[in-house]
């Protein structure tokens, strides 16, 4: 509850907390138009591929342009400028940065990117949870043996849904379930890129801004988002996804305590200790009466029948049985709360979530018949979308991760509705991110990773 003392404290005697962002997406813009108020943080660079598009975020935010000319790190430095660069390498090693937001949203990038950071002895803030979920414990953990944080991005439902579970807990709670809500039917796991904004709903305005991802939106909508910040919070609670990965119950907030528990009560939960995702739609496409579409929840069993009285005396909205309650954050606001992270992880030394084990994983699935020779085109495109499962369940299939199904061609031809497999895709074995995973994986099998 005192990290803007902590931060102000800072300032005053040693200066503000230097970060460097790599990518400058719509997230980026959030956080960049927060930093460019706050005192206690100097943004020294962002490095994006195209710099012309971080110069456009930055006058997007509200940053005016002296701000951001710095012709170099040591000018920004020295002036309490920012740096626009196309190196993500000569950002993190600009000297006296301490902390990288790794923000590209590509998983292979964005293990590269957290790699290189924690090796230069930079905290890092994994926006990218699709490389998160794919080699996150073995991110954290390279980052403890280094002495830097590794850490989610608060802001983030992630982070937001791993705060209620840490509450939960340490008051003594069992947790039941964790997760958030969205807008989900079926059928959008065949949505592409050129179906997404019919089902968005955004106006032409909106889209014309120009921080609009039509793929990244798309992963929202076809389940893969989902999937993949579900992987992030079961490994980083110990929490454990259902066999059948994601139900997407309809459910508004009032019943989240009856619907949030397992079937043997009357539930929807093939399992306790899970996540799972709250539908703001009903299956017939009708909106759920006060749903959670932007935000998070925990739901938790008291352990004595006195805790089950103080329920009722307080107030507390359970299910019929009493013993089930549940807590809510109705909207996050993303980029918006990031100095959240940076404070903590700079200040505390201590991470908004990270991973501790690898229990979820997300497997790429076929949107449509898929043939040998084609080149698959990754997160929210035409071709795959993920599907989360426990990481037991992914390796005895021997399942290919979402984060990699991109750029990588398929070896055989793979049916609508399949799961990838790794002997389905040549995957060039020399990048960073497939050696990573095969060493999570190799190191899951061997039980020497908690979870799997």
């Amino acid at each position: 509850m005192n990290l803007h003392s902590l931060l102000a404290r800072r300032a005053a005697d040693e200066g503000p907390v230097r970060v460097g962002v790599i990518g400058a997406g719509k997230f980026a813009s959030m956080f960049l138009t927060q930093a460019l108020n706050s005192p206690g943080l100097h943004v020294v660079g962002v490095a994006d591929l195209d710099p012309d598009r971080a110069r456009a975020a930055l006058a997007r935010t509200g940053w005016p342009a002296e701000r951001y000319a710095a012709a170099g790190f040591d000018e920004a430095l020295r002036t309490g400028g920012t740096h626009v660069t196309d190196s993500g390498d000569a950002l993190i090693d600009a000297p006296g940065v301490e902390v990288i937001l790794e923000i590209t949203g590509n998983p292979v990038a964005g293990t590269y990117h957290a790699v290189r950071a924690i090796d230069a002895g930079r905290h890092i803030v994994m926006v990218n949870v699709e490389a998160d979920c794919m080699v996150g414990p073995l991110l954290a953990e390279r980052a403890r043996r280094a002495g830097v944080v590794y850490s989610m991005a608060y802001g983030d439902q992630p982070a937001l849904i791993s705060e209620l579970v840490d509450w939960a807990r340490t008051v003594g709670f069992d947790v039941v379930a964790a997760g958030k809500g969205t807008k989900y039917l079926p059928e959008y796991h065949a949505s592409t890129p050129d179906t997404v904004w019919d089902h968005y709903g955004f106006t032409a305005e909106q889209l014309a801004r120009g921080d609009f991802n039509p793929k990244m939106f798309n992963s929202f909508l076809d389940g893969t988002k989902s999937a993949i910040e579900m992987a992030a919070v079961a490994n980083g609670t110990g929490l454990v996804p259902q066999d059948e990965g994601l139900l997407f119950p309809p459910c508004g907030v009032d019943d989240l305590s009856t619907v949030y528990r397992p079937r043997e009560v009357g539930g929807a939960l093939t399992r306790t200790g899970t996540v799972e995702i709250a539908s703001s739609l009903n299956r017939d496409g009708t909106e759920v009466e006060r749903d959670l579409r932007w935000g998070v929840y925990v739901t938790f069993e008291a352990r004595t029948d006195y805790a089950v009285q103080c329920f009722a005396e307080y107030g507390v909205r359970t299910d019929p049985t009493g013993r089930y309650g549940s807590l809510y954050r109705p909207y996050h606001m993303i980029g918006l709360e990031l100095g959240v992270s940076i404070a903590s992880a700079t200040l505390r030394g201590e991470p908004t979530g990270a991973p501790t084990g690898f229990r979820g994983d997300v497997m790429a699935v076929a949107k449509r018949p898929l043939r040998a020779g084609e080149v698959l085109d990754g997160e929210g495109g035409f071709m795959v979308y993920g599907k989360l499962a426990p990481a037991h369940a992914s390796l005895a299939q021997r399942a290919f991760p979402i984060g990699l199904a991109h750029g990588f061609r398929l070896r055989q031809d793979v049916a609508a509705g399949a799961v990838l497999t790794w002997d389905d895709v040549e995957a060039d074995e020399s990048v960073l991110a497939v050696k990573l995973r095969r060493e999570l994986e190799e190191a899951a099998r061997a039980g020497t990773i908690p979870g799997a």
